[in-house]
């Protein structure tokens, strides 16, 4: 099938829906992608639904054998792939790159970009080279300088100051993360991040308020100046039952609730939309992303980047998006156009 034109915002898509994944946000990513799915046709699409195992084959249908695929042949005949995977082997650049061997359009950031993003250390550290990103205190901590320096890595973790968080530097969703209140917990804090991730991060606390800002690319045709890629949504503030914002926090019902907008100052919201623009384009990011910040009055902390948030309508990505006048099956759609005008766009060089 022929790759429909980048500025035909008119015909039908053949799109494959990639759910689940091998990484501990399978369960997410099935419900993320079968609202992607709905979202589709309910704009008169086609989704082929593609179930990736947690063994890490693809099957359509979720069933059946797994898939064959052959480098420069596309997958199952479609005009791109939305791959709704959450976490690693999915939003790590890995799927980004077996679709770039592929020859298939994507939804989403590029390889690059989503393995950058993924590593929350290496994200801040280039936040940090550019001299404009403010962000939280952190340690990067790894599994094999912790064996062979504990005591100065557990120096370093104390000049944070106490509480901090724990995370695995790799996953999402907020799974594997700690909140250490005393220093005498940081070993087992760390022992327990090292079994999800060799590498870990360690932040400081934070105060003031969560809030989270979607971002959303701007077709080429549609911007108003070269530099105007994206648009940042209104920002949305985050509250919760819980001690932090954890896995049951986010999932579990009414664990959480989004206030849109968020209860800051406008300075401060204009603030958000400004460095999530700057995160996003620094990090060479496409399509969409979520960023989130602590917002303290006036001063505003960029914290993380996620390339595929959670994707349900009543996700905060999509919620903070309807709040700007973008309604969840246009978004869907118009992520999709946007892959295939990257896709068109990168076959116009020479490689």
């Amino acid at each position: 099938m022929s790759a429909p034109s980048a500025n035909d915002a008119s015909g039908t898509l053949r799109v494959a829906v990639l759910a689940g994944g091998r990484s501990s946000e399978h369960d997410v990513s099935l419900s993320s992608a079968g609202a992607v799915r709905d979202g589709l046709l309910a704009r008169g699409h086609e989704a082929v639904w593609v179930e990736v195992g947690r063994d890490g084959a693809w099957r359509r249908d979720g069933a059946g054998e797994p898939l064959s695929l052959t480098p420069g042949r596309g997958l199952l005949g479609v005009d791109l792939a939305f791959p709704v995977l959450h976490g690693r082997f999915g939003e790590d650049g890995t799927v980004q790159g077996l679709l770039e061997m592929l020859d298939v359009a994507y939804v989403g950031s590029g390889v690059a970009a989503s393995a950058l993003c993924m590593d929350k250390v290496l994200f801040k550290e280039l936040m940090s080279a550019t001299g404009v990103i403010p962000q939280v205190d952190y340690v990067d901590a790894r599994e094999a300088l912790y064996a062979e320096r504990s005591v100065e890595l557990l120096e370093q973790i104390a000049a944070l100051g106490l509480p901090v968080f724990v995370k695995p530097a790799h996953l999402g969703s907020s799974v594997g993360i700690v909140k250490v209140t005393d220093a005498e917990r940081l070993p087992e804090a760390l022992e327990g991040a090292f079994a999800y991730d060799p590498r870990v991060i360690v932040e400081a606390m934070a105060p003031g308020v969560e809030v989270e800002c979607a971002v959303l690319g701007v077709p080429r045709h549609d911007r108003e100046a070269p530099s105007a890629a994206a648009i940042a949504s209104t920002p949305g503030e985050i509250s919760f039952a819980g001690d932090f914002y954890d896995f049951d926090s986010k999932y579990a019902p009414g664990g959480m609730e989004l206030r849109v907008p968020a209860g800051i100052s406008e300075p401060a919201a204009e603030r958000v939309r400004a460095l999530a623009l700057e995160a996003f384009a620094r990090a060479g990011c496409e399509g969409l992303a979520r960023v989130d910040f602590f917002v303290d009055r006036e001063r505003v902390l960029v914290n993380e980047l996620n390339t595929m948030p959670g994707f349900t309508p009543t996700s905060v990505y999509a919620k903070l998006m309807l709040a700007s006048g973008v309604a969840y099956p246009e978004l869907v759609e118009r992520l999709c156009r946007l892959g295939i005008e990257r896709h068109s766009a990168q076959r116009a060089h020479v490689f």
